[in-house]
This record gives structure tokens, sequence and C-alpha cells, in this order.
């Protein structure tokens, strides 16, 4: 899919970048590594960077055991037992170096499961401070991310998917969602490079 740019004007100060999910546990040597973070990361630096205040990072943190979880996410963790609080090295459910420096005055929104929205203090959060748009960067276009996206449609906000500072570890899922984006929600979804971003959000 092409950019379709940014089709409904200009962006101010209610408008916040939510940065999915881009820890140390996807960047590093582990199962979950997703090659294309190092790709993008200095896009989504610089996209932090810029409205750093403007920003905040969710983190994705694992169940410490599956015998803790209920329902598919205990088969999902016993899946996935390396991934595990308990089975991790310290520290890997950190944001990578160059964001983690952001934080302040950029924040950080922990979650367990894929949405960001699911408990709604997000939401809450958001309204507070007057958001009604989003910019949804980070790891993975095709699960967190689109967790992130979807969620934001059914509550309302205006949303920004920058297409070169989302990642996943599947090129074939990430050109479908930006091809589901475009055909399926374009009233609701735009897609966009930081460069194009950056020169909109004053």
């Amino acid at each position: 899919m092409s950019d379709g740019g940014l089709q409904h004007g200009p962006l101010g100060e209610s408008c916040l970048h939510l940065c999915v999910d881009m820890q140390r546990l996807f960047a590093e040597d582990t199962e979950w590594h997703t090659p294309w973070m190092a790709r993008v990361l200095p896009v989504v630096t610089r996209l932090a960077e810029a409205h750093a205040a403007q920003t905040i990072f969710t983190r994705f943190i694992p169940a410490s055991r599956a015998e803790e979880c209920g329902g598919t996410w205990r088969r999902y963790y016993t899946r996935w037992a390396s991934m595990t609080l308990e089975a991790l090295p310290p520290g890997m459910i950190d944001l990578v170096a160059p964001l983690a420096r952001l934080v302040p005055p950029a924040e950080i929104f922990d979650k367990r499961v894929y949405s960001p929205w699911s408990d709604g203090e997000l939401h809450r959060r958001l309204r507070r401070r007057g958001i009604d748009t989003l910019v949804i960067s980070g790891a993975e276009t095709d699960v967190c991310v689109l967790a992130a996206v979807l969620g934001a449609v059914d509550l309302g906000y205006r949303i920004i998917v920058p297409t070169d500072a989302i990642c996943s570890s599947s090129d074939r899922a990430h050109d479908a969602l930006l091809t589901l984006y475009h055909e399926r929600f374009g009233q609701q979804v735009e897609a966009a490079r930081v460069e194009e971003i950056l020169a909109a959000w004053r």
C-alpha cells in the first residue's frame, strides 16, 4: 500500500505519539526477536524526540510463569516459557536505550495483554490531557500495534500510522495490515511517513 498521507489536516496540541512495545525483549536475541526493529528504531526515535512530552511508551509485561495465567494465555506462556519473567534476564522488559532516555518527559504505560485499552486507564489518561489524535508507532505491526490501532478506532481517536516507524517479524502480515487500513479503515486510519507527520505537527 502506498502512503495515503495526512488526509484530515495538521496536528497540534491534542496529538500524542503512542509508541508500542519498543523493548529489549523484542530487540535482542530472544525467541521474540523482531528483526526489523533495529531498522525502524532511528525513525521511531526521531519521532519521539521531536515530541517527547507528547509521547507514551507502552511496555508488554509477560506473565511471571504460565501457571499464573488463565484461558489461552496459559497455553501461550507454556509455549513461550523462555519469555516469562522468571526466565528472562533482568531488564529485558525495559525500553531500548535510545527511547528509555526520553522518560521523562515521555511516560510509560505497562500492559499485560496485546491491547493497551483493556482496562480503560490509558483512555482516561488521554482524555484528561485533551488528546483526540494518536500517532501509533512500534512493534509489531500485526500484533500489539494492530490491537492499539483497532482499540483506538473503537474509541473514536483520529489515528495516524507512520509507515516507516512500525515493524513486524512477518513482511507479508505487515504489508497486509497496511492494505487493510487503507481499504477498510480509510476514514479512521491515515498512513504517512514520519517526515510528513513531523512537518504537520506543530
